[in-house]
Order: structure tokens, then C-alpha cells, then sequence
């Protein structure tokens, strides 16, 4: 299967499955901010059952009391109807009477009892002596709970709709009265429900709030699917967007293997089945106007027909460590292309740029050797451009130097100006030449401060004894301006041509070569 179709479909793989990631994790994550704020809402709920339950507790204690300082007869008539307005006055309660050897005798509701009613055993008692039931059969209502309180031979009997109708469905409300020993307890289910926060039991989601200024704790209940089923639009909301972050890191994904990874493995089939075509562009004497040299320059279009400038492969080869194998491409098709026109002209070479990671290769050196000496052309056929880095100034760097200029190659150092540090190679007497980088020669005629500089570089480069070369030279005023420098400069620049295939530089040498005979025969 061919590497880009894998490609294509790894990112398609990674993708899917960082799409599912992402919406399972949103999903999660929307899970939680709807159980969160569940817990705040039925914490608000809380709040309001813990107000009218507080309400409700001074409410019975008012009635309560008021039942003990009665001094109507035992279940008299008038104190039943006493009972009765005292209910019909009352917010929360439902029914007030009277208990006696733990029987229900007399009640506003009731009435008086030809049969009292036997109490069960209370739920528990408070630490004031109260009685607290939530299970008498004869005041229940439904499913709906009812609470209790007996204190003495009183007992009253709260509305079960005191919270029934203020919270809406599928919340269930609890009121709870509690004594230190089981304070947020909920009676009716069994099972503590914990005091001021949230908490979950099994599948469902509780807040419970306890006052402190009574014994009552109200505790709002949901079940975790309904709390999820409330917030389905939550929940879709970020299950989407966690799929929509997945796509994107998909598409990132694929984009990166597209840019970095691809470039790679394409590059090196390019150098494999020699994709990578090299192109020349003259070096001119700016007196004579004769072409004295060339730059083999590499180029590369990736499989999908794009251009992909050396500023952009090169770095892919040396990061991934096959940077020689290009130098080694270009040398072997320059002497390949260019051999014989080098034979018959030896003062004509041709520079090829050294990666940074050539200068320190072991294989670099034996490679220009071999090359050479299979077609029997001098080491000064061929110059070497090293551009500056980071480690251009080691001792393996400044060793490799050495060693080509004993075998007779040129050392030029490209887009000199760049960086201070360039004049380390120039006080070491490391190099044979300099290449002034191209805004150099596009600030002629300018106001900008490398037309300023420029002088200082020649005149140094003067007093160096170094040969120069300018890049970029775009227009006759520039080229001029070399012309009149007084001492040979050199120059390229689509002024004197552009990079072009062997087969048309040939012509042009030929060309060029012609021009001169011609000229030198009138001038004779």
C-alpha cells in the first residue's frame, strides 16, 4: 500500500477516534455540570422547604403550647372546638387532640373517641421529650408523608402538602425532624442524607439543608436520570462541542502529518528515485561581464506538484538526518551535468552548498574525493558554501574546513552579514570568500541602513584579501555600483540570469564563451 494512502488513513483513524474521545469526554463533562447544578437548584429548593419547615416548628410549638395552658375540660367539647379554630388558623397543621396511656382519645377532627387510637412507637424523641411519629395510619394521605409531634398529652398532625406542592416534579421533597443523635435523618426512607451539602445514594442526586435554629433538616431529592433527562440540552451541547474540539484535533493531526511527517518520507523517495533536480545560476565578474562560475541549487516538488523551497526541505533532512544524502544528490549530478565543460575550463567552478550536518559528517569528505576522482577533475572544480549556525564554529567544523582548503576547494561563507559571528571565520582565516546576502544589494540607492553598511564590508573584505560575491543583483544601477568598487567583485542575481536546468545553462555557456572569443578576436 502506498505511504500516503497509510498516511490518509492513519489521520482518518486518528480522527474518528478523536472525535469519539472528544464527544464521550464532553459528554462527561456536561454529565457533571448538570449534576452540579442540580445540586445548586435542589440546594435553592432546600432553602425554601427549610423556611416554611422552620415556619411550621414555631407554628407547633405556639399550638402546642397553647393546648397545655388550655383550661377547658379533658376533650370537652369546647376544647375540641378550641382545637378546631386554632387548625382553622393554623398554616401548617392539620389536626390537634388529645393523648391519654397512649391513646388517641379526642381531636378537632375527630372528635371524641368512643375507641382511642393506639400510637405506635414514636419515630424517635427529641431531646425536649417530644414525640415525633411519621407513620399514623389514620392521618396519612396517599403516598404523601405525614409528621407527627406529641408533647405530653397533646399531639398535633402537619399538612402533608406543606412542601408537596412547592417543588416541581421529578424532585421529591423531605422535611426531617431531627434530635443531635440522628439530625439528617431521613425517617421515611431510612437512611441518613447528610447535613448541609450534597450527597448521592445509589442513583440519586440529594442537598440537604439542617437549620440551625431548629431541629429541621429539609433534604431535596432527583434521580440521576431525571437530573440528566432536565439537562439533555446541556448535555448534547457539550457531547457536540467535545466532538467538534475531536474533529479539529483530527484535522490538526492530519495536518502536521501532511506538513512534517509526509514532507519527510516524500523527500526521501524524491532523493531515492531522484526527484530532487538541481538548477544552475551564473556567478559573473562584474568587470569583464564573463561568467566565471555557478550555483547548483536543489530543488523539490512533493508528490502533490507543490514547490517546496530548501529553506523548507533542508531543515526536514538535517532534523531527520539524511541531509548528506541531498548534498551528496547535488554533487553527484553537478559533475554528472557539468563534468565535462569543468575539464576543459578549469577556472570555471561550480559552489555547492554544505549542510550544517555535511561539515561534521565523516562521510562528507571521502564522498567529494570519490566523486572527484571518478571523472579526474581537480578539487578547485568544485567550491563549498557553508552557511553559519549554532555549532558552524566547533573544532570538527573548523577541521572540515581546513581539510577542503589543503585539497584545493574554495570555502565561501553564504549570506555573510547576517550575524555578527561571521567575522570569527574571517579573523581565523578560515575562508576564501564571502557571499553578501541579497539585502545588501537591494538597499542600493536606498536610504536603509544596509546601503550604509555595505562599503565597510567591501573595504574590509579588501584588506582581508577575500574574494567577494554579491547575491540578488536585480538591476543595472546595482550592478554598477560593484563595477566602479575598483577591485574584481563578483556577483549573481537574475540581472545576469536566472536558476535554470543544465541543458539551457550549457547553452548559455557556450553562448557566452562565443561573445568572448568574438570579442577578444575584434579586439586583437
Amino acid at each position: 500500500m502506498p505511504i500516503v494512502k497509510k498516511i490518509k488513513m492513519a489521520a482518518s483513524a486518528v480522527t474518528f477516534l478523536a472525535v469519539t474521545g472528544g464527544t464521550a469526554m464532553g459528554y462527561l463533562a456536561g454529565r457533571a455540570a448538570v449534576l452540579q447544578m442540580t445540586v445548586s437548584k435542589l440546594r435553592h429548593y432546600a432553602a425554601q422547604a427549610l423556611t416554611e419547615a422552620d415556619s411550621a416548628s414555631v407554628e407547633s410549638r405556639a399550638m402546642l403550647a397553647a393546648m397545655r395552658a388550655t383550661s377547658l375540660p379533658f376533650c370537652s367539647d369546647e376544647e375540641i372546638a378550641s382545637f378546631r379554630n386554632l387548625i382553622f388558623l393554623s398554616e401548617y397543621l392539620k389536626e390537634a387532640g388529645r393523648v391519654r396511656d397512649g391513646r388517641i382519645v379526642c381531636s378537632a377532627m375527630l372528635g371524641r373517641l368512643s375507641a382511642p387510637i393506639a400510637l405506635p412507637e414514636p419515630d424517635f424523641i427529641q431531646s425536649d421529650g417530644t414525640r415525633v411519629y411519621t407513620k399514623l395510619a389514620r392521618f396519612q394521605v396517599g403516598d404523601l408523608r405525614v409528621s407527627s409531634l406529641q408533647d405530653g398529652d397533646s399531639y398535633i398532625v402537619f399538612s402533608p402538602y406543606i412542601d408537596a406542592q412547592r417543588v416541581p416534579a421529578p424532585i421529591q421533597s423531605t422535611i426531617t425532624v431531627a434530635d443531635a443523635s440522628n439530625r439528617g435523618q431521613d425517617t421515611a426512607k431510612g437512611h441518613l442524607v447528610g447535613g448541609n451539602g450534597p450527597s448521592r445514594l445509589e442513583a440519586t442526586v440529594h442537598a440537604t439543608l439542617c437549620s440551625d435554629r431548629s431541629s429541621n433538616c429539609a433534604t431535596e431529592s432527583i434521580s440521576i436520570p431525571e437530573a440528566l433527562r432536565a439537562g439533555r440540552w446541556i448535555l448534547s451541547g457539550c457531547a457536540l462541542a467535545g466532538g467538534l474540539a475531536g474533529l479539529g484535533m483530527g484535522f490538526l493531526f492530519a495536518f502536521l502529518q501532511k506538513r512534517n511527517r509526509s514532507i519527510e518520507r516524500q523527500l526521501r523517495r524524491g532523493i531515492r528515485f531522484g526527484r530532487v533536480r538541481v538548477l544552475y545560476q551564473a556567478i559573473v565578474d562584474t568587470v569583464s561581464g564573463r561568467a566565471v562560475g555557478a550555483e547548483a541549487l536543489a530543488r523539490w516538488t512533493d508528490e502533490d506538484g507543490n514547490e517546496v523551497g530548501p529553506e523548507v526541505f533542508v531543515p526536514v533532512a538535517e532534523a531527520h538526518g539524511f541531509a548528506g544524502a541531498i548534498t551528496k544528490l547535488v554533487v553527484r549530478q553537478v559533475l554528472l551535468d557539468l563534468g565535462e565543460q569543468l575539464g576543459k575550463a578549469p577556472d570555471f567552478r561550480v559552489s555547492i552548498n554544505a549542510a550544517a550536518s555535511d561539515m561534521t559528517d565523516p562521510h562528507f569528505l571521502p564522498m567529494l574525493d570519490q566523486s572527484l576522482k571518478r571523472i579526474s577533475l581537480p578539487a578547485q572544480s568544485l567550491a563549498i558554501e557553508i552557511a553559519e549556525g549554532p555549532s558552524a564554529r566547533n573544532e570538527a567544523v573548523m577541521e572540515t574546513i581546513r581539510q577542503l582548503r589543503e585539497r584545493g576547494h574554495s570555502v565561501l561563507l553564504d549570506d555573510f552579514g547576517t550575524c555578527y559571528s561571521s567575522l570569527s571565520y574571517l579573523s581565523a582565516n578560515s575562508v576564501d570568500a564571502i557571499k553578501i546576502d541579497k539585502p545588501f544589494a537591494q538597499a542600493i540607492g536606498t536610504d536603509a541602513a544596509n546601503a550604509a553598511i555595505l562599503p565597510q564590508i567591501l573595504t574590509m573584505a579588501e584588506a582581508l584579501n577575500l574574494q567577494v560575491i554579491v547575491e540578488g543583483i536585480e538591476t543595472a544601477q546595482q550592478a554598477s555600483y560593484f563595477t566602479q568598487a575598483g577591485w574584481p567583485i563578483l556577483a549573481q542575481g537574475w540581472f545576469f540570469g536566472c536558476p535554470v536546468p543544465a541543458v539551457v545553462f550549457r547553452k548559455w555557456l557556450i553562448d557566452e564563451r562565443k561573445k568572448t572569443q568574438t570579442a577578444s578576436a575584434q579586439a586583437a
